[in-house]
């Protein structure tokens, strides 16, 4: 493992680097669930874990174990603009796709994205306050703190152990379920729903649109390629909250 420039000490824990990341994983998953079922008051703490996903590699890793997991620049500038034109393009699939099979009802992902937002104490925003200041959090925090996580750290600590093919799947799927928090499991006055179908289909997308983030982090070099694409696909995606799912 040393060959991604761990910082001395840390292959000396049970498990070594790949354990210690693997049970990151657990963690921040198990955060993000608190976050998205528990009390509104927690919704903080899925931001806490986005910070910690990004401060991670300068905790483990040497300046060139950070640079061997993308961050460094891209190949060219314009994968930064590849980067965005997929994040917004995949978006706008998924809102397609959900209006399609379920116009603006529960089994439309960006739908339950929306009711997270309602959840929030903003009595008295109006929808341009609201649109900006969540769009600022999607854009800012889990583009960052995740790609940094899954398709830098995680990915390279799985290929260390398992091949590159297989730790892009392996953490695309870790992605993807972890993504269930915010469709597909509902939790609810009445108790938890299971929506299997849209649900599934949501892991499915998110699996996908994580091949492509791994995509552009392996061929520009980079993880800012990802984090673009990543940043474009929050921002579109409450482009179409606020303009076709918003109540009025």
């Amino acid at each position: 493992m040393n060959r991604i420039g761990v910082k001395a000490g840390w292959q000396a824990l049970p498990g070594g680097i790949y354990g210690l990341v693997l049970g990151f994983a657990l963690l921040t998953a198990l955060v993000r669930a608190a976050a998205m079922f528990g009390p509104a008051a927690w919704r903080g703490l899925f931001m806490l874990a986005c910070i910690a996903m990004a401060l991670l590699p300068w905790l483990l890793l040497d300046r060139p174990g950070r640079r061997g997991i993308g961050l460094q620049r891209p190949r060219h500038p314009s994968w930064l603009l590849a980067g965005l034109a997929t994040g917004a393009l995949a978006a706008s699939l998924c809102y397609w796709l959900g209006a399609t099979l379920y116009g603006t009802g529960v089994g439309h992902p960006f739908v339950s994205v929306a009711r997270n937002y309602q959840l929030q104490p903003t009595a008295g925003w109006s929808i341009l306050q609201l649109h900006l200041v969540f769009t600022s959090v999607a854009i800012l925090f889990s583009p960052i703190g995740e790609e940094i996580f899954f398709r830098g750290l995680l990915q390279k600590v799985l290929e260390e152990r398992h091949g590159a093919t297989r730790a892009t799947l392996g953490e695309a799927a870790w992605f993807a379920l972890v993504h269930l928090c915010h469709h597909g499991i509902v939790a609810g006055a009445a108790g938890w729903t299971i929506l299997p179908v849209s649900g599934a289909l949501w892991v499915a997308q998110m699996f996908l649109l994580s091949l492509a983030f791994a995509w552009l982090r392996r061929r520009s070099d980079s993880i800012l390629p990802a984090i673009a694409a990543h940043a474009a696909f929050n921002a579109a995606m409450n482009g179409w909250i606020f303009a076709r799912l918003w109540p009025a």
